[in-house]
């Protein structure tokens, strides 16, 4: 068997990898999961895609990016469930760039 892996895909499968930090940087803690869910699904959907654009050599083939695309979910958020999340990576992400306000008064 000859696996042919690609610089692109490599490049995609690290960007995979802090996907859930970089959710977590343009989130709150208040922020909804649903919410946070549907961007790592853009953000994985967008990696995916690009990947495929890296590969695409003689053509650019859809099926391979939805593949990409839905394998990069698939890691980023086991990422999350299982190392971010337990070591408080997830938490201090969130705490860095993007603050709630309260409200005056509170």
């Amino acid at each position: 068997m000859n696996l042919d892996i690609s610089k692109a895909q490599v490049i995609g499968l690290l960007v995979t990898l802090v996907l859930p930090v970089l959710v977590g940087l343009v989130t709150t803690r208040v922020t909804s999961a649903g919410v946070k869910a549907v961007l790592l699904l853009l953000f994985t959907a967008a990696d995916g895609f690009l990947v495929e654009l890296g590969n695409a050599g003689s053509g650019y083939n859809v099926a391979n990016g939805v593949f990409y695309a839905a394998v990069s979910f698939v890691t980023a958020v086991a990422m999350h469930f299982g190392l971010l999340k337990p070591t408080g990576i997830s938490r201090k992400a969130q705490d860095t760039l993007i603050t709630a306000r309260t409200p005056q008064g509170v």
